[in-house]
């Protein structure tokens, strides 16, 4: 049965809500709440190597699409969970797109955002070679971001990144029954403190490093043995390893569970571990079978990295539903993995989601 979420005030289109049965009568507003920097990405991709200094090298293609925390609130979104986002937003062009692009565009609730005077948008640049990427960034830290929240809202979820201090919001969504799915990123000190860690993630519901941060951190030499540590530190415990799929512990079953990566070609591998948290958000709250969860967010990330532009390169319901009908239901390694998704795709068509293009956008009758 075809389950779908619609706001007019919010989203443009109607969206698939694979949480609807699952949400209790009494939940809250939000399914997740984010807060974070938005930048303005531009992407450039067929390049057969990074600039040389006293060189011109040219594009095959180019793309613009909001960025940093836009990653994850979009890939939220367009997976049907109620997102709800605290940032602040530039008064310039690229401020406006960011901001009709979440809020409008993509449905992403930004009550909780604000726009700050004579505060331009950072940017970043973005150059795809090899299956790889290097960025350029530019950008100040506008003081009212830690101000944005001072009363956070009622969230089934939400989201931190441990290499910030926490915020003091976050404990207002744990205490209220949220779950708080965590990740940290690479430790540029190259210290690897397990006891800061361990301290980070008290009150944290999830836990998902890539397998080279997590071996870092528990001084392991596989990423079995790292979940293994990591699996007493949280209750979801989740290592991904690239090609190699993602690993997990969940407490509440007492097992690991082992989840293949889906082969695709690769084009930009921006935003994908964001596409990858928002997968084992939606199984979590929809109380899936851990390989299920496990699963949706591969297959959320590998479909994302077969374009270019992140927050914008984030599938929607119809991507996963003609990737299954095409794909996934056909190949005899995946039919049976992802038999699981027969019960949650929606019924009737889905509207495509938008994609990154080479310019703001197009003065309309041209």
């Amino acid at each position: 049965m075809s389950n779908v979420a619609r706001d007019p005030h919010r989203a443009s289109a109607p969206r698939h809500d694979p949480l609807a049965d699952s949400r209790p009568a009494d939940a809250p507003d939000l399914d997740v709440f984010l807060t974070g920097t938005v930048f303005f990405d531009i992407v450039f991709i067929g390049l057969d190597d990074a600039p040389k200094q006293g060189t011109e090298v040219w594009a095959s293609g180019m793309g613009s699409s909001p960025g940093g925390v836009a990653n994850l609130a979009v890939a939220c979104a367009r997976l049907g969970m109620r997102t709800g986002l605290a940032a602040t937003f530039g008064e310039d062009l690229y401020g406006d797109y960011c901001r009709q692009t979440l809020g409008i565009q993509e449905g992403v609730d930004l009550t909780h955002s604000r726009y700050v005077t004579g505060w331009h948008s950072p940017v970043t640049v973005s150059m795809v070679y090899e299956r790889d990427r290097a960025m350029v960034t530019h950008g100040h830290q506008p003081e009212a971001l830690s101000q944005l929240v001072a009363q956070p809202p009622r969230a089934r979820s939400c989201f931190v990144d441990l290499a910030a201090d926490r915020q003091e919001w976050v404990e207002g969504v744990a205490s209220s029954g949220g779950l708080v799915f965590a990740d940290l990123g690479w430790d540029p000190e190259d210290r690897w403190d397990i006891a800061r860690l361990r301290e980070s993630l008290q009150g944290c519901h999830a836990f998902s490093p890539n397998a080279l941060e997590a071996m870092s951190y528990t001084r392991t030499d596989t990423p079995e043995a790292a979940l293994e540590v990591l699996a007493d530190l949280v209750p979801l415990a989740v290592v991904t390893n690239g090609g190699e799929g993602a690993l997990a512990f969940d407490k509440s079953s007492g097992r690991p569970v082992h989840a293949p990566a889906v082969p695709v070609d690769a084009l930009d591998p921006t935003g994908a571990g964001d596409v990858f948290v928002a997968g084992l958000m939606v199984g979590t709250l929809a109380e899936w079978p851990l390989e299920h969860s496990l699963r949706l967010a591969n297959l959320g990330a590998a479909l994302s990295v077969r374009h270019f532009g992140g927050a914008l390169a984030s599938p929607g319901w119809g991507d996963i539903a003609l990737w299954y009908r095409d794909t996934g239901s056909k190949d005899p390694g995946l039919a049976g993995e992802y038999e699981f998704l027969d019960t949650v795709l929606p019924d009737d068509a889905v509207p495509e989601v938008s994609r990154a293009i080479a310019t703001l956008g197009f003065r309309a009758g041209r």
